[in-house]
């Protein structure tokens, strides 16, 4: 055939680096510190509850929208941690992860040649996902260390053909939680513009040194053209379950809903009654978990400056961005390929998440979510680098 088997609109998106990079750790042997899933299982009690659903048999088609446990669980957390207001039958739509809400979202949202605005670095569904929809991206860079959003470059990314701002936030890769002051750019933007904002929020319970995570949803002008998006995946360390949602405005809710209908139909029946107990766990579970995760950062972020690393300590999330400089190299693609040789360790490079690539070439991404014996055997290899 003259003509190439993938789409134009995927041409260059090939197999995603997490999973390059999780094919090499089992290929070498090598510390996987590269993709973010937990070396260990979550709550005992929510795995049971769904070894109980399996064996209630709920291994069916769940509804469409997902059961009405879980939709209630969702709305009752959503109040409980945010203070936002939802009806479970309408605004809360349960999906197969985070990451096919977002896909289904910018689906349902864009026309062709409407523009999307989001911050680099970004996950890399992002970038497949508004090209899926045939919309076009404009990002606008964040640099370290801070990472901190310049006003003037969003304003500039904003043109008549801006459709939506996709945000995550807390922000990966770089761990960066965006504060009050920003958000509030953002919604003005949003306001004036008339533009919708769809939200990735699943590191929402993992933010530290007493930060708060603001969901740009309950900022002034934003209920009505916000769609939120999260998943137990990340709080509850069930990333295999592939349980998510969308809440928001019913207009907003239903139109993902007529795309994600295409996407997988339903799945996961048997996890949505322990996801739906997993959102009611009482709150000393919630600030048990994060502070776990703070001390795996601070563990990790140690290792890392003591092998010579230049370190952007995280405000949130399960990963941590080093510069390569100090150790001689400038290449985070070539460092993350020879790292499993050189100290047995894997990592992502940053420049992966970048439109512009020689700000994010030296970087790379480490994910702390691993239990303390992995993470200090990771740190002493990487020692070994300068050694």
């Amino acid at each position: 055939m003259d003509r190439p088997a993938l789409t134009s609109r995927l041409a260059g998106f090939g197999t995603t680096i997490f999973a390059e990079m999780s094919a090499l750790a089992a290929r070498t042997g090598a510390i996987n510190l590269g993709q973010g899933f937990p070396d260990t299982d979550g709550p005992p009690e929510v795995l049971e509850a769904a070894v109980e659903a399996m064996r209630a048999g709920v291994n069916q088609y769940p509804p469409g929208p997902g059961i009405p446990e879980l939709r209630a669980a969702i709305a009752a957390h959503q109040r409980r941690f945010r203070g936002i207001e939802l009806d479970p039958d309408g605004e809360v739509l349960v999906t197969t992860g985070a990451t096919e809400a977002i896909a289904a979202a910018l689906l349902a949202l864009c026309e062709p040649g409407d523009e999307v605005v989001t911050f680099e670095p970004y996950y890399d569904s992002y970038a497949a996902c508004i090209a899926m929809a045939g919309a076009t991206r404009r990002v606008v860079t964040l640099r370290p260390p801070g990472y901190a959003l310049d006003p003037e470059e969003l304003a500039a990314a904003f043109t008549d053909r801006t459709r939506l701002v996709l945000l995550n936030s807390p922000h990966n890769p770089t761990g960066k939680v965006f504060d009050r002051a920003e958000l509030e750019h953002v919604a003005r933007l949003c306001t004036e513009r008339d533009v919708l904002a769809v939200t990735d929020e699943v590191y929402e319970h993992l933010v530290f040194d007493g930060r708060e995570h603001v969901p740009l949803a309950t900022l002034p002008g934003m209920r009505d053209r916000t769609l939120s998006i999260s998943s137990a995946g990340k709080t509850f360390s069930f990333t295999g379950w592939k349980i998510g949602w969308a809440t928001g405005p019913r207009e907003l809710v239903a139109a993902v809903q007529t795309a994600k209908q295409f996407l997988t139909y339903v799945s996961g029946a048997p996890f949505q009654p322990a996801v739906a107990l997993a959102l009611g766990l009482p709150d000393d579970y919630f600030a048990r978990f994060t502070a776990e995760l703070e001390a795996k950062r601070d563990r990790l972020c140690a290792g890392l400056a003591a092998a010579g690393l230049d370190v952007f300590e995280p405000a949130g999330t399960y990963f941590v961005t080093a510069d390569i400089r100090p150790l001689g190299f400038e290449d985070g693609r070539a460092f993350c390929r020879e790292l499993p040789g050189r100290a047995g360790v894997v990592a992502v490079p940053t420049v992966v998440f970048y439109d512009d690539e020689e700000a994010g070439r030296p970087l790379v991404r480490f994910a702390f979510c691993k239990r303390d014996a992995v993470i200090d055997e990771a740190a002493a290899r990487l020692a070994q680098l300068t050694a």
